[in-house]
């Protein structure tokens, strides 16, 4: 649906202007929850930039992936010609997938945070509530586009879709409904950023101690916000999927997009297990050691990052030693 007439030559879609409103919406809430914790104001925008980039070169590629049969099929003869119709280069003429953004989104956090110096796990647990609103914004660009609906319903919020409609199959009469799959994605994607919220900033002072464990003031942090994304947002995709109409490829007779769902909770499963073990502390920083804004000019270019909960005692522990025996010998003489 275009949102700049046709005769200014100048075409901006509206599912376009509600992805840029979502993508900015989420690196608002970054820059808040990075800087709380001692990031410099907006050094999330230098992350931002890469990770934006590459989830948009990730969303295409997986999508390209997940519907060979749309490009490279017998009616589509040069696929690689960027100048054809339905190339895998076009992805002005719309196709990406969310998963694809989040794979390479989250390499385009890795390289920002090692340009910039921040934790990756302290960048990613900024960001996680942010990327559910943004894919909610994402989701309501999609009844904008009538695309990526569900099955025929009979309920009574089901969805009428403009004919004639590419995606709905032959032979299905003009008068059903569908079940507005991206609508149950846009309640389900508010949820979970208002549970990831209140889990991480208000838990505490709700529950008390009646959840101790989850309660305690460093707890959802080393990318345990992360996890708790992905388990939240995999768990609404495996049931979302399961009623979507748009073919896809498949997997033992499984959309691939369930599949991806289900690696996506089992990763956050194993990224809150694995990071509780071994980091059961506060993270030291929102940047990696040596790289935080008041650092010297003196530090080591051969000093190593350290994902440990506590700095590894150095020249520090030493001066102190030697500061209480000089103290010591001052008070004795």
């Amino acid at each position: 649906m275009p949102f700049i007439p046709e005769e200014w030559n100048l075409r901006v879609t509206t599912y376009a202007l509600v992805i840029i409103v979502g993508i900015f919406a989420a690196v608002v809430i970054a820059h808040r929850r990075l800087t709380r914790r001692g990031g410099e104001p907006w050094i999330i925008v230098d992350v931002g930039i890469w990770a934006v980039v590459l989830g948009i070169v990730g969303a295409r590629l997986y999508h390209v992936l997940t519907h060979l049969g749309d490009y490279f099929g017998p009616a589509n003869d040069n696929p690689w010609n960027p100048f054809q119709p339905g190339s895998v280069w076009a992805i002005w003429e719309g196709g990406g997938a969310i998963f694809g953004a989040l794979i390479g989104g989250a390499i385009g956090v890795a390289i920002g945070c090692r340009i910039t110096g921040l934790r990756f796990w302290s960048v990613a647990d900024a960001i996680a509530p942010g990327l559910l609103l943004a894919q909610a914004f994402g989701r309501l660009g999609n009844w904008f586009n009538q695309e990526l609906f569900g099955l025929p319903t009979d309920l009574p919020w089901g969805l009428e879709i403009d004919r004639p409609n590419p995606a709905i199959p032959v032979g299905i009469p003009d008068d059903v409904l569908f079940h507005p799959t991206f609508l149950y994605e846009i309640l389900w994607n508010l949820a979970g950023f208002a549970l990831i919220i209140v889990a991480t900033e208000r838990i505490a002072f709700i529950a008390g101690k009646l959840i101790p464990t989850f309660t305690r003031k460093h707890f959802w942090q080393w990318g345990k916000v992360l996890g708790l994304y992905l388990i939240w947002y995999g768990a609404g995709r495996v049931w979302f999927e399961s009623i979507r109409l748009d073919p896809s490829e498949t997997f033992l007779g499984i959309r691939s997009n369930v599949w991806t769902a289900l690696a996506a909770i089992v990763i956050g499963i194993v990224i809150i297990v694995v990071q509780t073990r071994r980091h059961p502390g506060a993270e030291p920083d929102v940047y990696q050691v040596g790289r935080g804004p008041e650092a010297t000019s003196g530090v080591d270019s051969e000093d190593t990052y350290s994902d440990s909960d506590e700095d590894e005692p150095g020249d520090g522990a030493a001066e102190l030693t030697e500061a209480a025996a000089t103290s010591g010998s001052t008070r004795a003489s």
